[in-house]
């Protein structure tokens, strides 16, 4: 089996795609396929086809679309992004969240039971193709970065009880009312529980137990394709459909032909809050997994060229009657595993899917609902990251706080506002954070030039000069931040006569950033204040030359504190400041 020794694809700089290669990558892998990787590749492919026999079909039951709509999606998601992406290793196809946002964002447009759902959700895909294309061409990857992890990990996890919430009817048996959120969901669910069928229950929590026992002791064994098979057997054999067991019924054999979904004006404007969501997380989700793998085989991956191949995905899946898709994490992590280090794995699952589609789907018809059900709820709930909050909170209690709202603003909010709540409560804590950059004064470490933090070293300070550091870019969220803490700490040194800015921590500059400086300068010279600057970087003097600050500054700025000090204060020792000394104790 591959290990993490085995050579990766080739994609690093020397041998980065060139030409038409670099749009259509799939055209690189070819060209350069290293022939050791071909039995990895092969294994992976047959793993993750195996995988997603039962997991396409769960999904689509997730989303409210017929199961065979899980393989099309699949089937043509994995072919585009194999070659059209980045990645050697990343699985796209139907995940739990995508598939879970496609249900709650046409909730108040059509219901699933609608004759026209399908070719909505199939429209919703080629929306959300449209949106990641559009933004790969304007190259607007860096957008994800607005995604914090708190917000991400916060949302996947309530996304994920959320949906384990939304299969308990199916692994109980019975029917209630389509709802939005999880408390409306379980108040129904308590409202029809003496009707649970035992047999469904039976097989939904054995269906589980099997599958939580072969993820812990049978990594490698296709337990869910197992379970499947012997479930429907069974519910053949008993005549389990008679006692009350929801089970599949006729799934259609053959592929789909492809179709431009109806549209209307009116309808696009409907999806567009929905697509824009699902783009932003079927997006987050594949680079953020892609990245992660390719750490470890030291591959390049291009994210503006993982928006296009995500959207012509998507699109793809649209076109085929599928519905929006991602590249899964549990999935994708098999997939490496297994050996995929190449697009040729994509390639094979692809075609073991096919063969499925067009073989394998009459033997489906007694197929139990619940086991599918129970296939989702053991594939979510791996999704709930509770070691991850722990540590978010014990590293810092805002990214703490973030995560605690987007989680709870998803889980009884919904989907699509907790995450939008996540986001801006994300960035007003960014914002918050700039306006109150960390700032410190600093004394002389004791018989050193080195200055260094007042609050966590023994060091020494001056009467008369004042030296502070402050940590972070200057501009106009913080700028007033500075001018009252310089005045703070003039107030509290009735004798200081000059100011030293260390400029170090400070890597950029704004235009109010450069007036607040310039007004600075002026306030403390009529206090009789002299202000300095060291060690001023690069971006910071450009920016201090286009406003026409720099030649007034120019002899007040120094290459290091030590040396504004020695300016300052030329009698002092080692280049320290002089006067009235006051030792700082160790915080």
């Amino acid at each position: 089996m591959p290990t993490d020794d085995t050579p990766s694809a080739p994609t690093r700089a020397a041998d980065a795609p060139r030409g038409v290669a670099r749009f259509v990558p799939i055209l690189h892998w070819a060209t350069h396929y290293p022939k050791p990787l071909l039995r990895g590749d092969v294994v992976a492919g047959l793993t993750v086809a195996v995988m997603l026999i039962p997991q396409g079909m769960a999904y689509a039951g997730l989303a409210g679309m017929p199961p065979e709509t899980g393989l099309y999606a699949a089937i043509v998601g994995i072919l585009v992004y194999a070659a059209l992406g980045t990645s050697g290793s990343l699985a796209v196809g139907p995940v739990a969240i995508t598939s879970l946002l496609t249900v709650e964002g046409l909730a108040s447009i059509v219901a699933p039971e609608d004759p026209d759902y399908v070719g909505i959700a199939a429209l919703l895909a080629v929306v959300v193709g449209a949106v990641l294309l559009l933004a790969g061409v304007l190259r607007l990857g860096f957008l994800v970065n607005f995604l914090s992890h708190p917000v991400i990990s916060g949302f996947t996890s309530a996304a994920a009880l959320t949906i384990a919430v939304s299969q308990l009817k199916d692994l109980l048996g019975v029917k209630t009312p389509r709802t939005e959120g999880v408390v409306d969901t379980l108040r129904e669910l308590a409202a029809v529980i003496g009707d649970t069928n035992g047999w469904t229950l039976a097989i939904g929590v054995g269906t589980a137990v099997v599958l939580l026992a072969g993820r812990r002791y049978a990594r490698r064994f296709p337990t869910a394709l197992v379970v499947m098979i012997v479930a429907t057997v069974a519910a053949s054999v008993f005549d389990l459909a008679d006692k009350g067991v929801a089970v599949l019924g006729d799934v259609p054999t053959g592929l789909p032909t492809p179709a431009m979904p109806e549209l209307s004006g009116s309808l696009l404007g409907d999806l567009a809050p929905v697509a824009l969501t699902i783009a932003v997380i079927a997006y987050a989700e594949g680079v953020s997994v892609a990245k992660a793998i390719a750490r470890k085989t030291r591959d390049r991956i291009d994210a503006n060229q993982e928006l296009v191949a995500t959207g012509a995905a998507n699109a793809a899946s649209g076109f085929f009657g599928g519905f929006p898709i991602a590249g899964g994490f549990s999935r994708t992590a098999v997939n490496f595993q297994a050996g995929a280090r190449t697009p040729l794995a994509s390639l094979v699952t692809a075609v073991v899917l096919a063969g499925a589609v067009l073989w394998l789907t009459p033997l489906l018809h007694d197929l139990p609902k619940a086991v599918l059900a129970a296939v989702v709820v053991v594939a979510v709930l791996g999704l709930v990251d509770v070691a991850d909050a722990r540590a978010t909170w014990r590293t810092r209690r805002s990214d703490g706080v973030a995560l605690a709202v987007t989680f709870l603003a998803t889980l009884f909010v919904g989907v699509e506002p907790g995450l939008a709540i996540g986001v801006v409560f994300s960035l007003l804590l960014f914002v918050y954070r700039s306006s109150s950059p960390h700032a410190t004064e600093l004394g002389r470490v004791e018989g050193s030039h080195e200055y260094r933090n007042v609050d966590r070293y023994p060091t020494h300070t001056s009467d008369a000069v004042a030296v502070l550091r402050v940590d972070g870019p200057l501009f106009f969220a913080n700028s007033k931040f500075l001018e009252d803490r310089v005045a703070a700490l003039v107030a509290s040194r009735p004798g200081v006569r000059a100011v030293v800015l260390d400029a170090s921590g400070i890597g950029d500059l704004d235009a109010s950033g450069a007036h607040t400086l310039h007004e600075l300068d002026q306030d403390l010279a009529g206090a009789g204040v002299a202000l300095h600057l060291a060690t001023v970087r690069g971006p910071v003097r450009d920016r201090l030359h286009d406003a026409e600050l720099w030649d007034g500054l120019e002899p007040r700025i120094h290459a290091s504190v030590a040396e504004a000090v020695q300016a300052l204060e030329p009698q002092g020792p080692l280049g320290a400041v002089g006067g009235d000394e006051r030792p700082h104790p160790v915080l």
